[in-house]
């Protein structure tokens, strides 16, 4: 495998947009991403700055954005890892038991698939998480996504049972899946 697997720049934000926008374009994007292609082009470029900059390398934010970088520097996979502390309230509004990691946004370019190019993602953004101190990793998914719930599963992440209701869709419901740290 010749791609580079690492946390993104700041400096990044136009192919991190670009990468985006082709995940949400993906077939699959309407059970997989919470956001619209619509919504999410209309966005001004700060917005794709900021969303950058905050899982950038070296930012303090809790949030870690790892890339994987073609040989030819096209971005062609991705994962988002959020720290979620005890006490706080989730996205969802569900309370935080124990420090976790949640991966958002994964994403790997339909022709990059079954290269294990994911598999080497959700490794570096696992171990990011355990790096700082998260006792569990977790993830929401579409009941109707079968691809990527097999693909969880073969990556070591196992059905909670809790169920999280999307407000952005009145009788749309999520699964979390979880990896146990250990």
């Amino acid at each position: 495998m010749s791609y580079v697997i690492r946390s993104v720049r700041a400096d990044e934000w136009p192919a991190v947009k670009e990468l985006r926008l082709a995940a949400l374009q993906d077939p699959v994007a309407p059970l997989a991403f919470l956001e619209t292609y619509e919504e999410a082009v209309a966005q001004p470029d700060t917005f794709w700055q900021e969303r950058t900059a905050r899982g950038a390398e070296g930012a303090d934010s809790g949030v870690q954005t790892v890339i994987a970088e073609a040989p030819d520097g096209q971005l062609v996979g991705t994962v988002t890892v959020l720290i979620e502390e005890p006490g706080a309230p989730d996205w969802a509004g569900f309370p935080v038991e124990r420090k976790q990691g949640h991966l958002v946004g994964v994403f790997v370019r339909p022709e990059e698939r079954g290269s294990g190019l994911t598999d080497v993602l959700f490794d570096a953004a696992v171990e990011w998480a355990w790096a700082h101190g998260a006792e569990r990793v977790r993830l929401i998914v579409h009941p109707d996504n079968h691809r990527a719930q097999r693909f969880y599963r073969k990556a070591g992440f196992e059905p909670t049972g809790v169920v999280v209701p999307l407000a952005s869709v009145p009788g749309e419901n999520e699964l979390e899946f979880a990896l146990e740290r250990g």
